[in-house]
């Protein structure tokens, strides 16, 4: 321990070892602890990224001390130490424990170094051939985290001479396939922490390596998997494609449906209908064929009042009118019917012969296309 003059940052050194996400102590010696007893005033300071300051942690003085970080730091008074309750990357810095005496100062220091823990290797096989009855692998031993991680393989019998012993992450390891109980464990360490992993050698082929090559496992298992879904998915597309060609719309099966329900409510509607082609031969034919013998006078005109729908007859019956069915010589057949109803012209009277009466003929009612003759 060296007293110097205040300011010269001149002691001691000493490095600790802090395991990221854990706490951390920084002891003293007892002889500095005896003389803060002695002097009663310490101080705890650390660097900064500026090299020209540092930073106070803590004083002490006669007994009373004052944390600046009570969050981050706890400070036992029993010896004088500081604990890093949450050990961060950035905690690695010098601490500097410093006793004051008048003018002079004695300084112990500690170089912090902060270490992520390993975790647990995993060994894959990287390559394997069997000749004369030998095996020959090639493994390899990683850790998936830590900082500066040294590997090491060793056999589980302690032998100097075993085929496992070997420095570094890749192992070529020869045997015979009866040594089935040959073992090696590859050990994963840092300055913080280690981590060991065993490989047991029952057979020269990769299904004793399950546990040691998921990567091999994994496509071996996902592969098989995706062609099966890929080729489900193919058919299931082709066979929705066909359904959605052959079925009809559900609008379409509701047009048909309410079409076919008219056309059988029409059916019942008219059930002795006419034929549609042979009503206009038959109209035209009545029309023409039909004359009233001479001296027979006119029958009555259609009444206006009379519901639409009934004629009236000669005799004074109601004769029935059927409506006709609409088909595709509707417009012929209203043709027809107006010439029908409409009174027959009237012709310019040429020179009589003397001695002969030319009847004329008298209006007919129609009823439904056919001609309702006067009652004789």
């Amino acid at each position: 321990m060296v007293w110097g003059s205040s300011g010269m940052g001149r002691g001691t050194r000493e490095t600790v070892l802090g395991t990221l996400g854990k706490a951390t102590v920084l002891w003293i010696p007892q002889e500095f602890q005896n003389l803060t007893q002695s002097f009663g005033v310490a101080t705890w300071k650390r660097d900064t990224s500026d090299p020209q300051s540092k930073e106070v942690l803590l004083k002490y003085m006669n007994g009373n001390y004052t944390n600046y970080a009570p969050s981050q730091n706890h400070f036992h008074s029993s010896n004088f130490s500081l604990e890093i309750l949450s050990t961060q990357r950035q905690d690695q810095r010098l601490y500097e424990y410093i006793i004051s005496k008048d003018a002079k100062e004695k300084v112990w220091q500690i170089q912090l170094e902060v270490y992520e823990p390993v975790s647990d290797p995993d060994i894959q096989v990287l390559s394997w051939a069997l000749v004369n009855d030998s095996c020959t692998v090639t493994l390899n031993c990683t850790a998936a985290r830590g900082d500066n991680v040294s590997y090491s393989w060793t056999g589980l019998e302690a032998s100097s001479s075993s085929p496992c012993a070997h420095n570094g992450s890749l192992l070529h390891l020869s045997y015979h396939l009866n040594a089935t109980s040959l073992a090696c464990a590859c050990t994963a360490s840092n300055p913080v922490s280690s981590s060991t992993v065993t490989f047991n050698s029952s057979a020269c082929s990769f299904e004793q390596w399950g546990s040691g090559s998921p990567g091999l496992n994994l496509v071996l298992v996902v592969v098989p998997i995706v062609v099966v879904l890929v080729l489900f998915g193919v058919f299931t597309a082709l066979h929705v494609g066909r359904l959605r060609k052959h079925t009809p719309l559900p609008e379409d099966n509701e047009v048909r449906t309410i079409y076919s329900q008219v056309q059988r409510v029409e059916k019942q509607k008219i059930p002795c209908s006419p034929p549609r082609h042979g009503a206009p031969l038959l109209h035209h034919h009545l029309r023409r064929s039909h004359r009233f013998a001479p001296g027979h006078s006119p029958g009555p005109r259609p009444d206006p009042a009379q519901p639409p729908g009934r004629a009236t007859h000669p005799t004074g019956l109601l004769a029935p009118l059927t409506e006709p069915r609409r088909g595709a010589h509707d417009g012929l057949r209203q043709r027809d019917a107006a010439q029908d109803l409409s009174p027959p012209a009237r012709q310019q009277p040429g020179p009589e012969t003397p001695g002969i009466h030319t009847p004329r003929p008298a209006p007919t009612s129609w009823a439904g296309g056919i001609p309702l003759s006067p009652a004789k």
